[in-house]
């Protein structure tokens, strides 16, 4: 539940932030923890069962729980969520016994996955356990969708994807790869009870300039050129290479053209450096591998000598903003020429729907894409269901698993004729922590560490293996300090009014000046009541909490913005008006009910 500026008369929780900010909503404090105890397969499997690819997440995700982190309002940098999950990926056990009982009785139902991307392959893992049929179609000759066609071997090794998708397939899924479903009205026609469209965002945007088609042979679309390589289509590339983009998959083909032979490889971006689409990290790791960016270069044409590629031009320009709104106004500088063999195009991903005929009951709307209820994920054609890229846009790994779960819930509450609409609700609960007078069952220890590095191989080796993994994780032990640097925010602070003598001895020990005793008029604004606390609160982001009033008219104010979670104030506190709960919220799979 998200945090009110409400009354809450038993108690003071939250959600737990960086778990909300996950799509999957992965708990992500309790396998921290995990990992901290050396529990490595236990953190492995709760993380199984939100996002399905802790191996491949922890090293590719684009963290959307980091920014998140309360760890990052009191000093620069969040805990390393992402770098942690692959921690326990890299040293959990067999997990064979721990995988989902298949029933060999099948229900009757039969289920078409169209793409063996993350999408299809949550749908997979969710429904295979409730004893479906289930039947997926993918070009490609292996499990993995963009997973394996897009991201490069040194960020996410081939042994790592092919053991996570395993799992999935090893279910018993009917796989038909090499197998392009050219009609949907085809595969409707085979009786299936439901088909889940998970095939991506399957298309590059090209760019129509001057010489785009005398260079056509010199000119590639990023994403088809990752999967070339991938598929070991290609194997070299030219040694001055522009790539066009300022995202994730621009950075992907950079420091593979790097890999393939380019020495000179430059990225060239419309935007300025600091408005690019791709991840901080992702930039840093490009330009540590002597990869330069040139922002603010607008392409105008390809070069052409004798019928050859032999560069291209670019316009200078600079972002002005007006009411929010971002033009890029030309400088007046002269042309930029920049010579190259090759070009790289990773100027964006769209979705393409050739196979999708427009007389099957699926409407299409905005940009080509089908209108998908954002619930529900079901088309206006009730048995055809969309997710990942190919419902709303390409987004990312873990957008698409939590579209994954979400799609199977439909699927199977449509497959037993019951309402799309009354879905099941998350599991939640509290649980006190305490074991003793001043003993708890978590490490409440407040640490100073600074977010730890991860180590990489050594640069002359991964340039010229392109299947080498540069990054090399966390070792035991500095995955135990940058565990501890979790500040264990699903372990809530509980307070209940009936108990509290107001005695101030929480206040009196509370190190970050949280709590404060204080009439709240709930005539005055908000604004007021935050100036009046022992500490100003001034993060108006984050809400305050207030109790109930007590004997004396006050009322208990906590600011959760500076709180540590410590359970100084539950040790303290005489008459246990204070309890530290660990809040625990599960996301509903398919048949698990009401």
């Amino acid at each position: 539940m998200k945090p009110t500026d409400v009354k809450n008369p038993e108690y003071f929780h939250k959600v737990v932030d960086c778990q909300y900010a996950c799509p999957a909503h992965t708990p992500v404090p309790e396998y921290i923890r995990l990992i901290a105890a050396q529990r490595y397969t236990d953190a492995y499997m709760i993380n199984w069962e939100s996002n399905v690819f802790p191996g491949v997440l922890g090293r590719t995700c684009d963290r959307p729980c980091e920014p998140a982190c309360r760890r990052g309002r009191v000093e620069e940098e969040p805990v390393a969520i992402c770098r942690l999950k692959r921690v326990a990926a890299d040293m959990k056990d067999d997990i064979s016994s721990r995988l989902p009982d298949i029933p060999k009785k099948k229900n009757g139902k039969r289920i078409a996955l169209v793409g063996g991307g993350p999408a299809s392959l949550t749908v997979a893992r969710d429904l295979m356990p409730l004893g479906y049929s289930i039947d997926l179609y993918d070009e490609q000759p292996a499990g993995g969708g963009f997973m394996r066609s897009q991201i490069p071997a040194f960020r996410l090794p081939e042994s790592v994807l092919n053991e996570e998708v395993g799992f999935i397939l090893n279910m018993g899924v009917v796989t038909h790869f090499n197998h392009y479903i050219d009609s949907l009205k085809a595969l409707l026609e085979k009786d299936y009870d439901a088909v889940f469209v998970g095939s991506g965002a399957p298309q590059g945007r090209d760019l129509d300039i001057a010489g785009r088609k005398a260079a056509d042979s010199n000119i590639h679309i990023g994403i088809n050129w990752l999967a070339n390589v991938a598929f070991g289509h290609i194997e070299k590339v030219g040694k001055r290479v522009l790539v066009l983009g300022g995202g994730n998959t621009a950075m992907d083909c950079c420091r593979t053209a790097r890999r393939l032979g380019g020495e000179d490889v430059r990225v060239v971006v419309r935007s300025p450096f600091e408005e690019m689409k791709a991840s901080p990290w992702e930039k840093e790791d490009a330009q540590h591998e002597g990869i330069p960016i040139y922002d603010n270069h607008v392409p105008k044409a390809f070069l052409i000598e004798n019928g050859r590629l032999v560069g291209m031009r670019f316009e200078k320009v600079k972002a002005v903003y007006d009411s929010g709104r971002r033009e890029l106004i030309p400088t007046g500088e002269p042309p930029v020429d920049m010579a190259c063999d090759d070009v790289l195009i990773a100027i964006g991903q769209e979705n393409a729907f050739p196979w999708v005929e427009r007389d099957i009951g699926i409407e299409f709307g905005k940009w080509e894409l089908p209108e998908v209820d954002a619930v529900t994920f079901q088309s206006t054609n009730p048995k055809v269901f969309f997710g990942g890229d190919a419902a709303f846009g390409p987004e990312n790994v873990i957008t698409a698993v939590a579209h994954g779960h979400q799609a199977a819930i439909s699927i199977d509450l449509f497959c037993n004729g019951e309402s799309l609409t009354d879905r099941p609700p998350p599991g939640v609960s509290l649980v006190s922590q305490k074991m003793g007078i001043h003993e708890w069952s978590y490490d409440s220890g407040i640490e100073t560490d600074t977010r730890y590095v991860v180590p990489q191989a050594e640069l002359d080796k991964t340039l010229s293996d392109r299947r080498l993994e540069v990054e090399l994780g966390f070792d035991a032990t500095t995955a135990f300090n940058e565990a501890q640097r979790c500040l264990n925010c699903d372990v809530q602070t509980v307070f209940s009014e009936k108990l509290c003598i107001e005695c101030d001895a929480c206040i009196d020990i509370c190190p970050t000046d949280c709590l404060t005793f204080a009439v709240n008029d709930e005539e005055d604004p908000e604004d007021a009541l935050r100036q009046v606390l022992k500490m100003p609160a001034n993060n108006n982001e984050q809400s305050l909490y207030v109790s109930d009033d007590l004997r004396t008219g006050r009322a208990m104010i906590k600011d959760e913005n500076v709180c540590l979670h410590c359970g100084l104030c539950a040790e303290r506190c005489p008459t246990a008006a204070w309890d530290m709960q660990k809040f625990y919220y599960s996301v509903t799979k398919a048949g698990q009910g009401v």
